[in-house]
């Protein structure tokens, strides 16, 4: 249970990848604490029902601004940020969220997975991350806000078939910690939380079929050293625990792992242990 806190209460919050998943639950537990949020997503029927849920929670309609988009397109990044601020009139808070995992069915493997694969996937997890943070800056700036970057457990050393997301989520910690060390002097905090195996639709819609998603994460809990898989909820209170001033004013550029002991049991092998 996080220690009751008013400090959101009209705040505002923008959550890209708010659809399903970390998102919405992020979107979710910040409209309970009294923000303004903007949701936004590719799936406009995922977006009605993390309104709608955001609305459950106790946010009233007006204190929502629901926008539907890709973050990859400039564009639309502009217009997000925009309309957030046009609407609300500050940000407070921006939470990277929006992040995936694209399978190549190339047969390839490794280093030798196309080009293609690698400029995707640096794009969604690292380029769209870069051009909606330096929108933000200068109204974060006002309202001495707070970054929070999704990464992955994977930015850690792991070998894997497919290397351009691991690569990717790198070049993110290494981003988190270069706008940390620049936006502090603007009274900006920028931290990454890296979660490890969560029970999202993320396996899905990178193309895993659901039953076999299913099962891959039932798997997971079994070979987990915390005997389970995280929830997006869990992912969330950190979320929320980072960007709460009054709660966490001292961390600046962190990675949270947040993976059931993943990475400590990994490195406890590699170590002989």
């Amino acid at each position: 249970m996080l220690a009751p806190t008013t400090f959101f209460h009209d705040k505002v919050v923008l959550v890209t990848g708010s659809s399903d998943g970390i998102g919405r639950a992020a979107v979710v537990m910040f409209a309970s604490a009294g923000a303004r949020v903007t949701v936004t997503g590719r799936s406009a029927e995922k977006l009605a029902i993390t309104k709608q849920q955001c609305i459950a929670a106790g946010a009233k309609e007006e204190q929502i601004l629901e926008i539907g988009g890709d973050v990859t397109d400039k564009n639309f990044i502009e217009r997000l940020v925009n309309e957030t601020v046009g609407k609300f009139g500050r940000l407070d808070v921006l939470v990277n969220n929006a992040g995936a995992k694209t399978f190549d069915f190339s047969g390839k493997k490794g280093i030798e997975i196309p080009i293609d694969n690698f400029d995707s996937t640096m794009d969604l997890n690292v380029r769209s991350v870069i051009l909606i943070s330096q929108l933000a800056i200068p109204h974060l700036e006002k309202t001495k806000g707070a970054i929070v970057n999704v990464s992955s457990i994977v930015a850690f050393p792991f070998v894997i078939a497919q290397p351009y997301y691991p690569l990717s989520k790198s070049c993110l910690d290494q981003l988190t910690v270069q706008m940390a060390g620049t936006l502090i002097r603007k009274g900006i905090r920028v931290n990454s939380v890296n979660p490890g195996a969560i029970r999202t639709n993320f396996s899905h819609a990178a193309g895993m079929a659901e039953e076999t998603a299913k099962k891959f994460y039932d798997s997971l809990d079994e070979s987990l050293p915390s005997g389970k898989c995280g929830t997006p909820e869990d992912i969330a209170k950190i979320i929320f625990f980072l960007t709460d001033r009054t709660q966490s004013e001292i961390i600046i550029g962190q990675r949270i792992a947040a993976d059931g002991g993943t990475v400590l049991f990994n490195q406890g092998l590699s170590a002989g242990v």
